[in-house]
């Protein structure tokens, strides 16, 4: 018996397989059929960006970059930052390799980010995220594109049931100060009876306060000042031209004032796409627009929009999917006639026919086999006495007329 342990996979990450894999796939292939849909432009973004890109654009004293992300020094050592999410990285690359040229751009990307927190249902430290961002268009009906691409992917998902569009406004950057200043001066008198957490944070994120799950919190942010109390004629009119928008676009919402965002480039709409399907962490798809983020990455005044929503949450979500059955099942039941077979299986797959060969184990099980497989169609070789191929097709929901047609022209020996 052999000593040698067998490595455990990396806490917090998983390997994809079966009827879960075939979910995955499903959340990415309608998500790529509906960025092409609405003209969102495919990028490929690094795995890893230098630190700085993530530390500037996120915020120093955000929770993701001080507890949560993968950061390291390289042989040259500088500070690399495994990407904790997309957008920094695509404002980054809007900046430096010439997208300006293209703006207003629409940018749509997905694939692996990672955040070092406790793993819980529908969150890992390996993860997967789509990516959907408007870079260049300060008009609200770039928050209303985006808005409806979001429910148009649930609706295509089949989980739109039981998910709720909130939406919220922050305000223009003067609405947004002005309404700042009122929840300092408002949490101060109650300092005291605040959680840890929401003292530290009153002083340089007090909007950070609003969404608080700590239940000391709750009685003090019920009667919080509330953004509509200090928004501007602009940001009114801003905010009454997305939800126009919506309902013109038939998109269901609701107003949540508590929904926020701490950091001071996001301006104007926030949004999220909650259920109660998946416990405490029903987040299923979040956004919002963060007009002031390329200044912090060193760039011009860029308005820009964008969301994110993480794979595995929505692949948990939908339903039915097995992995697909195979058009045809081809059984060879002589292995002399076992060329046949794999000459007969190329050309069904090259007709578009997903196609499995069984060629393996005792000759007289193999179509028993096939059989419990389940295929659409099953077609046997064997050998014929005259030399040839005897052939015998056996169908179960597959076409014969396009799988004989597919085969026109290929001879058995």
């Amino acid at each position: 018996m052999s000593t040698i342990k067998t490595p455990r996979p990396i806490r917090g990450t998983q390997d994809i397989f079966g009827a879960e894999a075939e979910a995955f796939a499903f959340v990415t292939a309608t998500f790529e059929r509906l960025r092409k849909l609405y003209r969102f432009r495919r990028a490929e973004m690094p795995v890893f960006e230098k630190t700085e890109v993530f530390s500037r654009s996120l915020g120093e004293t955000t929770d993701v970059v001080s507890k949560e992300m993968y950061s390291f020094e390289d042989r040259g050592g500088e500070s690399l930052t495994l990407r904790p999410e997309f957008t920094a990285g695509i404002a980054r690359a809007f900046l430096t390799d010439g997208w300006k040229q293209y703006a207003p751009v629409k940018i749509a990307a997905h694939g692996p980010v990672f955040r070092y927190e406790r793993p819980q249902k529908g969150r890992y430290r390996q993860f997967h995220q789509i990516d959907a961002e408007v870079i260049g268009a300060a008009e609200p009906q770039a928050d209303v594109e985006l808005l409806v691409m979001a429910d148009h992917l649930l609706q295509e998902l089949g989980i739109a049931d039981g998910v709720t569009l909130q939406l919220n406004t922050l305000g223009d950057g003067q609405s947004r100060e002005a309404w700042r200043a009122a929840l300092i001066d408002y949490f101060r008198a109650h300092k005291d009876a605040l959680s840890e957490d929401s003292q530290d944070r009153l002083e340089r994120n007090p909007l950070r306060i609003l969404d608080s799950k700590d239940p000391r919190d709750k009685p003090f942010t019920a009667d919080a000042p509330t953004i509509d109390e200090f928004l501007s004629a602009e940001a009114e009119d801003f905010f009454a031209q997305v939800t126009s928008g919506l309902d013109a676009a038939g998109v269901a919402w609701e107003r949540n004032p508590a929904l926020v965002r701490g950091l001071d480039y996001y301006r104007h709409t926030a949004f999220e796409f909650v259920t109660d399907r998946l416990g405490a962490q029903g987040t299923v798809l979040a956004g919002g627009r963060y007009d002031g983020l390329m200044e912090s990455l060193g760039g011009p005044a860029t308005p820009a929009v964008g969301w994110a929503a993480g794979i595995e949450r929505l692949a948990m979500l939908v339903e039915g999917l097995q992995e697909p059955v195979a058009d045809v099942l081809v059984v060879v039941e002589d292995d002399t006639v076992l060329a046949d077979g794999m000459g007969t299986t190329a050309a069904l797959r090259r007709a578009g026919f997903a196609t499995e060969l069984l060629a393996s184990g005792s000759p007289r099980k193999r179509f028993d086999k096939a059989v419990k497989q389940g295929g659409k169609a099953i077609l046997a070789l064997t050998a014929g006495e005259d030399g040839g191929t005897r052939h015998r097709l056996r169908l179960d929901g597959g076409d014969e007329a396009a799988i004989t047609a597919a085969l026109e022209g290929y001879s058995w020996n």
